[in-house]
């Protein structure tokens, strides 16, 4: 695996910003850009037509970007260098958790380092968004979630031989591959260098796992205990008929932390 960490330039990260900003979008992904640019006058943005908004805000982000540009580039230079000193062992970690040799996978994967905080991810294309504000170890944790997801629906696809396109939010694939992420993550070679993996630190998955109980249970405890004791194949067929059985409860716990 290898990753190649890039400034996209503004327009993309104008382009990417906006998927989160639709009319229907819940406020756990609008919120985030208005807290992190207090420049934009939410009230006022809320008021426009979706158009009108949409100009709006990318004339603010677009502002915003001259003063961002050099400390972007910088975190850039910097994230390149720390993925460098963990690749060996994250590549390692993750050829284990997944029973294939990561060593050969994956070495086109781009990050590119964006005024987004909202973070999205593209399986097809290998590339994901980092928010510029991330630390380099933070960088690295996010990184790690990322991969994380490369590799599981790269095994997955092999397994069950769907479509790629079921695999984007809000499908039940998409939420069961953000609940796998921690208990793969709990790998020390893996959880000793992501500053964001306990919970007390905000966690490697959506704060909405944390208590989300499905079956009684709560469900990062079912997940943790499958991916303890059965290998990948087998906690992916398992892990994913649980979800199934218990789709209208995990559905309503997310719709409701969502907005």
């Amino acid at each position: 695996m290898d990753i190649t960490f890039m400034n996209p330039g503004v327009d993309y990260m104008i382009e990417q910003a906006m998927l989160f900003q639709t009319e229907d979008e819940a406020s756990f992904w609008t919120e985030p850009l208005y807290y992190f640019y207090p420049q934009l006058d939410k009230t006022y943005a809320a008021a426009l037509p979706l158009q009108k908004r949409r100009d709006y805000i990318a004339s603010v982000l677009r502002n915003a970007y001259g003063e961002l540009a050099d400390s972007i580039n910088e975190k850039t230079l910097l994230y390149t260098q720390h993925w460098r000193i963990h690749k060996d062992q994250i590549t390692a970690a993750l050829t284990d958790a997944f029973s294939v040799n990561c060593s050969s996978l994956f070495n086109d994967l781009r990050c590119n380092v964006s005024m987004n905080p909202v973070e999205p991810r593209f399986l097809k294309e290998h590339r994901f968004d980092i928010f510029y504000l991330n630390s380099p170890s933070g960088a690295i944790g996010e990184s790690i979630h990322e991969i994380i997801h490369f590799l599981w629906f790269y095994v997955w696809n092999r397994l069950f031989g769907d479509r790629y396109e079921e695999y984007e939010r809000p499908s039940l694939k998409w939420i069961l591959s953000e609940m796998v992420v921690e208990p793969i993550m709990r790998d020390p070679r893996l959880s000793s260098i992501n500053p964001y993996f306990p919970r007390e630190e905000g966690g490697c998955i959506y704060p909405y796992f944390f208590d989300m109980k499905a079956g009684g249970s709560l469900v990062t405890d079912t997940m943790d205990a499958m991916y303890q004791k059965l290998p990948i194949e087998d906690f992916m067929k398992c892990s994913y008929a649980f979800c199934q059985s218990y789709e209208a409860e995990i559905r309503s716990h997310i719709q409701n932390a969502e907005h």
